[in-house]
């Protein structure tokens, strides 16, 4: 497969990654994955293998325990060569009581085939990602 251009690579993370998480489409998500990808949150030292079993079980941990997710204010650094992106966002999640946690996050993803075989995740504060 051909190298993504840092348009789609953006497009991939953005609305494909992102977009899925917050609107909790599991299956749709899931798809941004190679089979055997590995999501490490690096500052809880925690990491989920395999896409259908870590990465699945944690992203429906996450869907059950929290009511609204959001991801935006992006700032990316795409390296086209070597198929990988550092993103810096904004997470802001509401629980089902209506409190609201806001952190400001890193993701450092690599892309094998057009999907992502390694995400690194560097979290402010609690880990909601188990």
């Amino acid at each position: 497969m051909s190298k993504l251009k840092a348009a789609e690579i953006i497009d991939l993370v953005e609305r494909h990654y992102f977009r899925n998480v917050d609107n909790k489409n599991l299956e749709s998500l899931l798809k941004c994955f190679a089979e055997d990808a590995v999501l490490t949150v690096k500052t809880a030292s925690v990491s989920h293998r395999g896409r259908e079993e870590g990465i699945r079980n944690m992203f429906s941990n996450l869907n059950e325990e929290i009511d609204t997710i959001y991801h935006g204010e992006f700032r990316h650094v795409v390296d086209v060569e070597n198929q990988c992106i550092a993103s810096e966002f904004l997470v802001r999640n509401t629980y089902e009581d209506g409190a609201q946690v806001e952190k400001s996050n890193c993701n450092f993803f690599e892309i094998h085939n057009g999907v992502f075989k390694s995400v690194h995740v560097y979290m402010m504060g609690e880990n909601t990602l188990v």
